[in-house]
């Protein structure tokens, strides 16, 4: 059977993922403690984050709610998992961080907005296409059954860390510490880990190529961005734990 276009661009898109790979491994992406005014102009860190969150849920519910497909409960429940993450993501977590007067590149938050439109049309489109695959059977599948389990695991490891993190610093402090205890013993970035575990989650749950092309883009976006924190965390604390990983534990 012939690809369709839409099949051909989304491999190209997990294709391009894959490609930018080595150059994120050796290029740190320019926001948060590795925030640089060499790449143009910046706004504030808190709105930037929220954009660029907000334009995934919008641009998934738009093509879903578009589709031709009737739309059972599991399109749906896939569809509120996503949108529920990103809610969190755009409204929950940015006011929750104590960024106030950093900032972050105009030109990070344009690349993050592309990225999030891309993921969330792809997937959108294919589920308001598709939805009628996603019957009442399809919750017993092996696969349905893993993916949901390690959606929930991932999602609660990413909200822990990311909770854990916020409470680190003492009221007043704008620098960093040392986390430590639970994950933190294993790798410098479980709310890193977790993001990637959820999001292979949601790919083994709907089964389908742009699920599939989100999961790979978020562990070749978010590897790289663990990597760097963890080298920045071994140059900036002399007793950094030596045998802690970035982002795998006891592997990477």
């Amino acid at each position: 059977m012939p690809q369709s276009p839409f099949q051909t661009f989304v491999l190209a898109w997990i294709a391009l993922a894959l490609l930018l790979l080595p150059v994120q491994l050796m290029v740190t992406a320019p926001y948060g403690r590795h925030t640089s005014r060499r790449w143009g102009p910046v706004m504030d860190n808190r709105l930037g984050w929220m954009i660029m969150e907000a334009v995934s849920p919008a641009a998934l519910l738009y093509f879903f709610l578009n589709g031709e497909a009737d739309s059972p409960l599991l399109a749906w429940v896939l569809v509120g998992l996503w949108t529920a993450h990103y809610a969190h993501r755009s409204l929950i977590y940015p006011l929750r961080t104590h960024t106030r007067g950093k900032q972050i590149p105009v030109s990070i938050v344009l690349s993050a907005v592309f990225f999030n439109v891309v993921n969330g049309w792809t997937n959108g489109y294919f589920l308001g296409e598709n939805a009628d695959r996603y019957q009442d059977n399809w919750a017993t599948c092996p696969h349905f059954v893993l993916g949901l389990g390690l959606f929930f695991a991932g999602a609660a490891i990413n909200i822990w860390a990311d909770n854990y993190l916020l409470h680190l610093r003492r009221p007043g402090e704008t620098g960093y510490r040392i986390p430590r205890g639970r994950l933190f013993r294993y790798i410098s970035c479980p709310n890193h880990f977790g993001e990637i575990v959820e999001w292979s989650g949601f790919a083994l749950m709907a089964w389908n190529l742009p699920a599939l092309g989100f999961a790979i883009w978020t562990a070749a976006n978010l590897i790289p961005r663990s990597l760097s924190h963890h080298r920045w965390y071994r140059d900036h604390f002399k007793d950094y734990p030596q045998k802690r990983k970035a982002v795998i534990p006891f592997l990477l």
